[in-house]
């Protein structure tokens, strides 16, 4: 120690002093970050209640909770790094220089960033929606600032980055209370078509599920070598999209095979 002291051209003690002053800001920078971040885990989690209670959008909420999450943690970060000695002035200019550079190469993150605004502002869909985006469709589980999490109907977690999900096409399956369902069956050419109406139709009637308004329809759609083409259309509730296109479909097959009504063959 005496030999540093003299090399350094130091008092008798100072180089302890300096020892001592460097672990005691270590100590506490160490103590500012780990209760920080523990008071920043508490805070964060007392908004997400208080913004769950005042039945606020949840996209929105998990939006401001990472956001404020984020926020806190680089606070609590500049002041440890602060308690070490190094200056605010010196330290927050070299932060500004380093941010440019990091800007430029994250540029893409501040895009998804901006996105992650435009969604809460523009609000083209909502946590629990059905959306089809980027060429994937799935339940909206999370909005946080840089990515949005799907769900998809086999229970697999999609990531979009917000940036792209805001600028492209956006396909709401859920937005509208309802909803129309179409269905297209091919028969042989001999068929009555008036025959095939009034079977269809007395199938969706039977439906308390199929709403009267707008009423459902059955037309033709083309006539061609492979056969009659028939559509129809008849509306449901957006929640019943899903059982009754699958069940409805089934008991129109089986009331047009019980009046041997002949489909095309192939």
């Amino acid at each position: 120690m005496h030999f540093i002291e003299t090399l350094f051209d130091l008092k008798t003690g100072d180089f302890s002093k300096v020892i001592f002053g460097l672990l005691t800001n270590l100590l506490l920078a160490i103590v500012i970050a780990v209760v920080g971040f523990w008071l920043t885990g508490v805070l964060t989690r007392l908004v997400n209640r208080i913004l769950r209670k005042s039945e606020t959008d949840p996209g929105l909420i998990s939006f401001l909770t990472s956001f404020l999450s984020m926020a806190l943690k680089i606070m609590v970060s500049i002041t440890a790094i602060t308690q070490l000695g190094v200056e605010m002035t010196s330290f927050l200019t070299l932060l500004g220089a380093a941010g440019i550079a990091v800007g430029m190469a994250f540029s893409g993150t501040l895009s998804n960033f901006a996105g992650g605004i435009m969604i809460l502002v523009l609000k083209p869909f909502k946590v629990g929606d059905d959306i089809e985006a980027l060429g994937e469709q799935g339940v909206v589980s999370e909005i946080q600032i840089f990515n949005t999490y799907l769900k998809t109907a086999d229970n697999k977690i999609l990531v979009h980055p917000n940036g792209p999900l805001a600028n492209g096409t956006i396909v709401n399956f859920t937005k509208e209370k309802t909803r129309r369902i179409e269905w297209t069956f091919v028969f042989e050419q001999s068929v009555q078509i008036s025959q095939i109406q009034e079977v269809i139709l007395a199938s969706l009637a039977s439906d308390k599920r199929i709403l009267h308004k707008p009423e459902p329809l059955v037309g033709v759609q083309q006539l061609n070598a492979s056969g009659l083409h028939m559509q129809v259309h008849c509306w449901v509730k957006t929640a019943d999209y899903g059982t009754v296109f699958h069940q409805g479909q089934q008991a129109l097959i089986e009331a047009l095979y019980a009046h041997a009504l002949p489909f095309a063959k192939s």
